[in-house]
């Protein structure tokens, strides 16, 4: 395993450097930080379908209500419910990357000093949590129960709208071994 040499300006140093050899993440991390970013895509493009007006196979009442928000309002809101999903799970690339460690300079204010390791740790953490328990309760109890509703998607359409949120599942568990690999790395328990 390789290490890399960072070099950032401390909040207590202003001006000052600190180097620290912080030992680069293991291709399985890498591997699995760019598996989370995929894991949303296919809901958010299922999503974001939705939101245009394209059938996905809701009907009757819950078909009538989504109608008349989209486009529209609806459209807005799961276009930017995609967006944020997707922006979140492309920040575990940063517990992978040296943007991780030390933020960019081209960033206001912050720009070049060091990421200290919980800050980054604490929400990934938490996120892998919550992510976790979602897509347990999904699978186990949630998603049958939705599906049984006369109104969701059936057939073909239900096995496409579950194809799309299926890899959801896998987040809250991929953020979590990166963090487990990243708390490792930077906190020097490696």
């Amino acid at each position: 395993m390789s290490k890399i040499m960072i070099n950032a300006h401390t909040a207590d140093r202003p001006g000052g450097s600190i180097r620290r050899v912080v030992p680069s993440a293991p291709r399985w991390a890498e591997f699995a930080a760019r598996a989370t970013v995929w894991t949303t895509v296919p809901s958010g493009l299922w999503r974001i379908a939705f939101g245009f007006g394209v059938p996905v196979g809701f009907s009757g009442a819950t078909a009538a209500r989504y109608a008349e928000h989209q486009p529209g309002w609806g459209t807005v809101y799961v276009v930017v419910l995609s967006a944020l999903a997707e922006t979140l799970a492309f920040l575990t690339l940063g517990l992978v990357r040296p943007w991780g460690q030390v933020v960019p300079r081209w960033i206001p204010l912050i720009g070049g000093r060091a990421v200290r390791p919980l800050a980054a740790i604490v929400p990934a953490a938490l996120g892998s949590a919550v992510l976790t328990v979602l897509g347990i309760s999904a699978l186990v109890g949630g998603w049958s129960g939705n599906m049984a509703d006369p109104d969701s998607p059936h057939g073909f359409a239900a096995l496409v709208m579950t194809l799309a949120y299926l890899p959801l599942v896998a987040w809250g568990p991929l953020l979590g071994a990166v963090t487990v690999d990243y708390a490792r790395r930077t906190l020097g328990r490696g």
